[in-house]
């Protein structure tokens, strides 16, 4: 009878006879899917083309059901397990060679109470089907950029977005959670019930348990906002960058401004001869009365002239998948970030350098505007502590050939370097491509409190394949 070697908790493998298996498929609703299955090569691929691992075993899982049958499973065999929601982490931690993968995306179900302006979310689902089920009723919640980001994932590491100035980060709009723990358990957290794992989960990334449902506060936007990029010429950069940061001073809470530096994709409202040139494009949604953005948008616009400018009415569905085009499944991914308080004219100048030099046409630098809603949390208020960013970097390194990984990689590094000295120190937890030590930049003095979370809920580090938090002895 065949068997099929899983990597376990110690270091090594245990085997899974062919008996062990049909009991666990026979117990699931969702499939396990073994390295033979002919679905098994598609199901293991995630969002990061860099990310090309294999493991032992995949099990879909279609319910809260399933997800404590498997996390039992795996206790009782010590084996390692990862989880993946939308797959689309930077780092792939959700894949592991030779690991027992609980992959939740069959479990994308949203459900919405339009009165109540709630939405009750399985940990599947992406931004996409969060943002179609709540724009039926003119609601939405602040998420991502992307609609193919899962939700679990975007929500368990903080979320912002366009909405986020005026209704704050995912995690502020979390109401509670349902979570299968280590042990095996369901468990609800809300602010009165198991409040320290909800406070860990907002935030704090997948070291508690598996989410398998999340409850957000909806809030009325669209359907249709004032969105759209303004777009200046690459050359002038360190000049649009410092009237960037002066309009950003005076930006109303309801407008949000974000500087993405790049070669100008094939836009249709940009003339075909700035196709594949340098940029700077202000991409900005308005958060309000439609007849008041373009007064609110207007110091933007008015930083030279551009070179093509699509700020105007947009179904809010659609803006959300304006970028969708620019990051597509597939390519070669590595990121590095920074969290800032202000741009210094020092850090603009160096922006643009490396905006000068991008060591690929798909790679891009992007500032989020931060500030509003988002600041106005106490630090220790959740999992999430940088409650004084005014800015985030993301430096978006892209590109399609793996000869060019050492190249462009190296020029991510050297670009994180010498934006250092001007950041907080502090970096978003979805942003990490690599390296252990920047566990703790991205919790600061919320780690002790994470890790003592982390000792009563999973002490044995069962889930330790994510951006991982130390259970503290």
């Amino acid at each position: 009878m065949p068997r099929f070697v899983v990597g376990s908790h110690d270091g090594g493998f245990q085997n899974v006879e062919a008996a062990e298996l049909a009991s666990l498929r026979n117990s699931l609703v969702g499939e396990v899917l073994t390295p033979n299955d002919i679905r098994y090569n598609e199901v293991r691929r995630v969002w990061n083309g860099m990310i090309d691992r294999h493991p032992g075993l995949i099990a879909q899982c279609a319910s809260a059901d399933d997800v404590q049958q498997v996390i039992r499973f795996a206790r009782e065999r010590g084996l390692l397990v990862s989880v993946r929601g939308g797959g689309h982490n930077i780092a792939g931690n959700s894949l592991h060679d030779g690991a027992l993968l609980i992959d939740l995306s069959p479990m994308n179900s949203v459900q919405v109470d339009p009165e109540a302006r709630t939405a009750t979310v399985g940990p599947g689902a992406t931004l996409g089907d969060l943002d179609g089920a709540t724009q039926a009723h003119g609601l939405a919640t602040p998420l991502g950029i992307n609609s193919t980001t899962g939700v679990a994932g975007l929500t368990l590491g903080g979320g912002f977005g366009w909405l986020s100035r005026s209704l704050g980060l995912t995690i502020d709009n979390l109401i509670g959670a349902e979570v299968v723990t280590a042990a095996g358990d369901r468990v609800w957290c809300d602010a009165d019930t198991e409040p320290d794992l909800f406070w860990a989960t907002r935030g704090g990334g997948g070291n508690f348990g598996v989410v398998t449902s999340f409850k957000f506060a909806l809030h009325a936007v669209g359907p249709e906002v004032m969105s759209g990029p303004v777009v200046f010429d690459g050359e002038r950069a360190a000049e649009i960058l410092r009237g960037y940061r002066d309009a950003c001073a005076n930006c109303p809470e309801a407008l949000s401004v974000w500087a993405v530096l790049r070669a100008a994709p094939p836009m249709p409202f940009l003339p075909e001869e700035v196709h594949g040139q340098p940029v700077v494009l202000l991409p900005g949604m308005y958060q309000g009365p439609m007849e008041e953005a373009d007064a609110a948008f207007a110091s933007f616009r008015a930083l030279a002239e551009p070179v093509g400018d699509a700020f105007g009415p947009h179904p809010y569905a659609a803006f959300q998948q304006a970028f969708d085009p620019l990051l597509t499944p597939g390519a070669r991914n590595y990121w590095k970030s920074h969290n800032f308080k202000g741009l210094s004219d020092d850090l603009i100048d160096t922006i643009a350098d490396f905006a000068g030099r991008l060591p690929s046409k798909h790679s891009e630098i992007f500032l989020a505007q931060m500030g509003g809603a988002t600041n106005r949390v106490a630090t220790d208020a959740t999992a999430y502590p940088h409650r004084d960013a005014e800015f985030v970097l993301n430096v978006h390194t892209r590109w399609l050939n793996p000869a060019d990984d050492d190249a462009c990689m190296a020029w991510a590094r050297e670009f994180y370097d010498a934006t250092l000295p001007y950041s907080t120190g502090g970096v978003y937890v979805n942003f990490i491509s690599e390296g252990e030590d920047r566990v703790h930049n991205a919790y600061g003095p919320n780690y002790a409190r994470l890790a003592a979370v982390k000792a009563y809920y999973d002490p044995t580090n069962f889930f330790r394949l994510n951006q991982n938090i130390t259970p503290a002895r």
